[in-house]
């Protein structure tokens, strides 16, 4: 038969309720009807065994007054002892009947019967109008035999009561063995039900958390399929919903960009070209102030065009199409090459850069590396005060390289720093320099280490006052193909 699971999450949280609370709830009242058969058990032996006792000495009372009235009447023969006598035997007849239900469970009928008869038989004989020494005699002796009887009827009934507390012992122990049991078999499969469960309502809200960590995180490719309770799909879809929109936005953002920035680039190629028509000279020459001017309009257009090339390659890295092409090059030639690019800026606002980089060659993506290098460079211009200092530092490690930036700026505030990787994320600071940034700088930096299968970290140091960024990249020293740049 095919298990009919509720369709939703509080139908599937009442019935795991019920299906865990039925098998204890079961126990608990099996455990008070024994409790109360037990009790009620105990209450009726302790009421025998009470009346029981008062009975067998009453009757052992009465039978000991009878047989003194009749020795009393053998001697006297007077009226009023053979009234005592039929008095007696009628309180011992009373006696016997409600010693009677006792005396049939413990199975002393005959006892009683025997008793019964042998007192009607005395008073009957001493009662009779002719008594004899002799039927006096056997009157008397009678007694001997009742009193025997009765102290048989004693341990007969002592026997029955102690037969019933050993029963009721047994039964005591019998429950608690099949509570013993019951509780072995009630936990795991308690915890078996639990688990159960647990597990169906867990699954779904696992593939919820891994859907919104990928929405999160910027994975928009996987479709999102939740199974399980009914509401729970129908927020799944709702999620399924929410990628397809946010992978639209991310689409259309990215045609944006690459819109504009083709846009921007046209006229940004012309004021180039006009600029280095006027740096040589084709229009005439240039006095020293002009050509200092022409040099800053070609240097800040650049860093304009770099600006246009970050968000391209940002465009480019979100939708996966940005491909490594690996080759060994030196690094402190890269570095240099970078630092003279940015020699204008650098002079203009008086600020030092110190190079500690290490003569070695490293396997990478040339363009990819200069990217990160020059944009580190920018990001630090724009933080540095005017006589600052800069400083890169290279080092090659085994299998890896270390490369470093820093600065004596103002540096990062704590709560930025988990956020200054993100794309068109800008801080509080004010920025320096003759252009504003985007806000996708040191996101494209870690696009270009990642895909290099590196890491870049801000660390925190107390060597520089500043932002201090840490770049590992691995090295493989063996011929590597190109591989597709991925994005986090």
């Amino acid at each position: 038969m095919k298990f009919r699971r509720p369709r939703t999450l509080n139908g599937l949280i009442l019935v795991g309720f019920g299906l865990v609370a039925l098998p204890l709830l079961t126990a608990v009242l099996w455990a008070l009807f024994n409790l109360d058969r037990l009790a009620e058990q105990s209450e009726r032996l302790v009421l025998t065994g009470i009346s029981a006792v008062e009975q067998n000495r009453l009757l052992a009372e009465q039978v000991g007054s009878l047989e003194r009235v009749s020795r009393q009447y053998v001697v006297l023969r007077n009226r009023d002892s053979l009234a005592l006598l039929q008095g007696d035997l009628a309180n011992i007849e009373q006696t016997l009947d409600v010693l009677g239900p006792i005396a049939e469970q413990a199975g002393a009928d005959p006892l009683l019967v025997s008793i019964r008869g042998d007192m009607r038989a005395a008073v009957g004989a001493l009662g009779a109008a002719e008594l004899t020494e002799a039927a006096a005699e056997a009157a008397i002796a009678r007694f001997a035999t009742v009193r025997q009887d009765v102290r048989d009827l004693t341990t007969i009934l002592n026997r029955h009561i102690d037969d019933g507390l050993r029963a009721l012992q047994e039964s005591t122990r019998r429950a608690q063995e099949v509570s013993a049991w019951q509780t072995v078999a009630l936990v795991p499969g308690t915890i078996l039900l639990v688990l159960f469960f647990t597990l169906l309502v867990a699954r779904p809200i696992r593939q919820i958390d891994t859907a919104i960590s990928q929405l999160g995180k910027g994975g928009f490719a996987k479709s999102i399929e939740i199974g399980g309770p009914r509401d729970l799909e129908r927020l799944g879809r709702q999620l399924e919903w929410l990628r397809i929109r946010l992978l639209e936005l991310a689409q259309e953002k990215n045609r944006f960009l690459r819109h504009m920035s083709h846009e921007l680039k046209t006229p940004l190629a012309n004021i180039r070209e006009g600029t280095e028509l006027l740096m040589d000279g084709a229009v005439g020459e240039l006095k020293p102030e002009q050509r200092e001017v022409t040099d800053i309009l070609r240097t800040n257009g650049l860093r304009l065009q770099h600006l246009i090339e970050n968000l391209l390659s940002f465009s480019a890295w979100q939708t996966k199409s940005e491909v490594l092409t690996l080759a060994d090059f030196p690094l402190r030639a890269l570095v240099i090459s970078v630092a003279k690019a940015q020699r204008l800026a650098l002079k203009s606002a008086r600020i030092q850069l110190k190079l500690d980089v290490e003569d070695f060659s490293v396997t990478a993506d040339p363009d990819k590396m200069r990217t990160v290098l020059d944009n580190l460079l920018s990001n630090a211009l724009k933080f540095t005060p005017t006589g600052g200092i800069i400083t890169i530092r290279a080092r090659d490690e085994e299998r890896r390289f270390v490369l470093e930036f820093a600065d004596t700026g103002p540096g990062i505030p704590e709560h930025e720093r988990p956020r200054v990787f993100e794309a068109f994320f800008q801080g509080g600071r004010e920025q320096g320099g003759y252009v504003g940034g985007t806000g996708i700088g040191l996101s494209v930096v870690l696009e270009c280490v990642q895909a290099h299968g590196g890491t870049v970290e801000l660390v925190e140091s107390d060597e520089f006052p500043g932002a201090h960024f840490r770049i590992v990249i691995p090295q493989q020293r063996a011929t590597q193909e190109p591989r597709m740049a991925a994005s986090a």
